[in-house]
């Protein structure tokens, strides 16, 4: 792995967990952690259950013991990594975005494709058991026709203009701002649920804030990146939909909420009530229908029979585990590995349309 902090410990989580809790064809040894702090990550190493650390990313590439590089970095350094790795015949996986442009994902899925290798891009929230059900019932046909998507995620970590300024506040590090680290999930969950690809969306962005203090009271330095980002989009099959993403809306922690409208029902969901989904059945007589309230807790609910008895509750981290599961899957047993750096070269597709449909005010078409 590289990375030791949010993401880091997230992934670590998983790795930690996945083979206790799923029967799997490969096995995961935890076998080195890279950051650039040595104190740090020989820290991170001990927190977290990794036999040994590195401060160069590409001292893994040359290990023996290393069969996946888990990318777990700011934006501005995956393609490198990921390439590399590639190159060197390791399985990947890259959190999202998977890059900070559309021509570096264009790179990255080209050499996973050539590879021969497992490449998997991190939009976790696919593994979110609600949000795969989800799935399933549109599949199945339960809401009918697609014809109306809202989607949006917000937070409100920067709403005090007084909060330090971080990397993600930088578009040399991040890309972009709330688009990039909030809109490319509803972005790939919506591509998920539906099926369907962007054609193209009209957008505008805003930066509330120009500038924060540096932590330790060492001066200010000014944000480059988006702090909202809201947008309509057309996509395949005459579905039309809302977006937004923002880390600004007071009082929402992590609310992605995803709704969709279909000819005979609705699904609605929101990762701050992750265990639920609502279904609105347009089939059942008018006297008699109404939104109901699925607890998916269920064994036979995805990814549930491995866990607790129904009703009782999983949590953020689970999905994360989720996520490895298949991921060893499909290096194991060969599953199809989904999202795969061809998803994560549609989502970067899709916010690249957003940033320049913003800039020049007009609605954008996007290429596949």
């Amino acid at each position: 792995m590289v990375g030791t902090a949010f993401m880091g410990a997230a992934h670590s989580q998983a790795w930690r967990t996945v083979n206790r809790v799923f029967e799997l064809p490969a096995t995961a040894r935890m076998a080195v952690i890279c950051g650039r702090d040595a104190a740090r990550t020989e820290a991170a190493a001990a927190r977290f259950g990794w036999a040994a650390t590195e401060t160069d990313w590409r001292a893994l590439i040359g290990r023996d013991d290393v069969d996946l590089l888990d990318i777990c970095t700011p934006g501005d350094t995956h393609a490198e990594i990921a390439l590399a790795a590639l190159a060197a015949g390791k399985h990947v996986l890259c959190e999202k975005p998977l890059a900070n442009t559309v021509a570096e994902a264009e790179e990255m899925a080209a050499a996973a494709r050539a590879a021969g290798t497992v490449a998997m891009c991190g939009f976790t929230y696919r593994r979110v058991p609600a949000v795969s059900l989800m799935a399933k019932l549109v599949a199945a046909g339960r809401i009918g026709r697609i014809r109306q998507v809202r989607a949006c995620y917000l937070q409100d970590w920067l709403v005090d203009p007084s909060a330090p300024w971080t990397w993600r506040l930088s578009a040399d590090r991040a890309g972009s701002g709330a688009l990039g680290d909030l809109g490319a999930h509803v972005v790939d969950a919506v591509r998920f649920l539906t099926g369907a690809e962007f054609e193209a969306v009209s957008a505008l962005t805003e930066t509330f804030v120009a500038e924060r203090p540096l932590p330790g009271g060492t001066g200010n330095a000014p944000v480059t990146v988006d702090d909202a980002a809201l947008f309509l989009a057309r996509l395949g099959g005459g579905i039309v939909g809302t977006f937004e993403a923002t880390r600004y809306a007071t009082g929402r922690k992590n609310a992605l909420r995803i709704e969709l409208n279909g000819s005979l029902g609705t699904l609605a969901f929101d990762l701050e009530r992750l265990n639920e989904l609502e279904f609105y059945d347009g089939t059942q007589p008018s006297g008699e229908a109404g939104f109901r309230r699925i607890l998916v807790t269920e064994p036979d609910h995805p990814y549930l029979s491995a866990w607790w008895p129904p009703g009782h509750l999983l949590g953020y981290e689970h999905a994360f585990t989720h996520q490895a599961r298949d991921l060893l899957a499909a290096i194991g047993g060969g599953e199809p590995v989904r999202p795969s750096f061809d998803d994560g070269l549609a989502a970067q597709r899709v916010l690249d349309a957003v940033g320049r449909s913003a800039r020049d005010r007009a609605w954008c078409p996007i290429v596949h």
